[in-house]
């Protein structure tokens, strides 16, 4: 190989002279003037008037959405559990069937058991996390449950 730069031209930037470069400052900004929308020491900004708004209406966090969000992950997570474990009973197939390429095979199937297990245990944490938002639901509409055991 040759022992000139290969560039892959992706961000096709020429090399700037050192004239066009910015000054290091300690003192960058100290000279810095702002507008009367910008934010002022003395209180008397006017974007600070402008955008104070508070919302009395927020109902807060919506529990059932992410109930749903969790619902719909864990039905993810069991999809993926039968299409690895599927995948790797069909790679399990494929070396009995073809001795010559079994190592493979046998290679490919641990791997799509092991992503089965994985996807189990999202599923599994998906649906722990599906409990803790009914929970929090209940809780925030006045639902109480009593743990006595």
């Amino acid at each position: 190989m040759s022992e000139e730069k290969h560039h892959h031209h992706l961000f096709h930037h020429k090399d700037k002279p050192v004239d066009d470069a910015v000054p290091y400052s300690d003192n960058a900004y100290s000279d810095t003037t702002y507008s009367d929308t910008s934010y002022a020491t003395d209180g008397v900004s006017g974007y600070a008037a402008e955008t104070t708004e508070v919302l009395a209406d927020d109902p807060g966090p919506d529990y059932r959405k992410e109930e749903k969000h969790h619902k719909h992950l864990e039905h993810l997570g069991e999809l993926g559990v039968a299409a690895a474990g599927a995948y790797a009973l069909h790679e399990k197939h494929k070396s009995e069937k073809d001795p010559e390429h079994a190592h493979k095979h046998k290679i490919e199937e641990e791997i799509a058991a092991a992503a089965a297990v994985g996807a189990g245990g999202f599923a599994f944490h998906e649906h722990h996390e599906k409990k803790e938002a009914k929970e929090e639901d209940e809780e925030a509409h006045g639902k109480k449950h009593h743990h006595l055991f």
